[in-house]
């Protein structure tokens, strides 16, 4: 557990540094490499350590996001606010399919979560609703997401 949550930690880390530094451009990428992965972990605590830790753990990322760059202040305050209200979203979806198989509650719940997240996060962070962003993060969580749960499966 503790080495699946400092990889959650890490990941959002380098998430919300690298949109700092590269801006809007970079989220496809980052929601591609480090959401998808991070929804995927958080998928995987979520049956190991419940949805209450699991926010705690979204919040300290959040912080320590925030501590080791205050510059990334608003990004890491949209991160957090959208990792939040995109988590309770997944965690109703992944309980809800809790008897299906691990792809298709893992996936299910992500494209909620990425739908969640995608809108949240920018309006947020950039203060603006910018489609082309929305439309481009949605799409790499859900195929991030799809990717790592399959190269994640048997990790579980």
């Amino acid at each position: 557990m503790m080495i699946l949550s400092l990889i959650y930690i890490a990941a959002i880390c380098a998430a919300n540094y690298s949109v700092y530094v590269f801006g809007p451009a970079i989220t496809p990428v980052n929601a591609f490499l480090f959401i998808g992965l991070d929804f995927v972990i958080r998928d995987n605590l979520h049956e190991k350590i419940g949805v209450i830790k699991m926010i705690s753990l979204i919040c300290i990322a959040g912080a320590i996001s925030y501590t080791l760059n205050p510059a990334t202040s608003m990004i890491a305050i949209a991160s957090v606010s959208a990792f939040a209200l995109s988590s309770t979203c997944d965690a109703a979806v992944y309980q809800a399919l809790i008897r299906k198989s691990w792809p298709i509650k893992s996936n299910g719940s992500n494209v909620v979560a990425a739908g969640v997240d995608s809108l949240v996060f920018p309006l947020i962070a950039f203060g603006a609703f910018m489609p082309q962003v929305v439309i481009g993060q949605f799409l790499a969580k859900v195929c991030g997401g799809a990717v790592w749960s399959y190269m994640l499966r048997n990790y579980r």
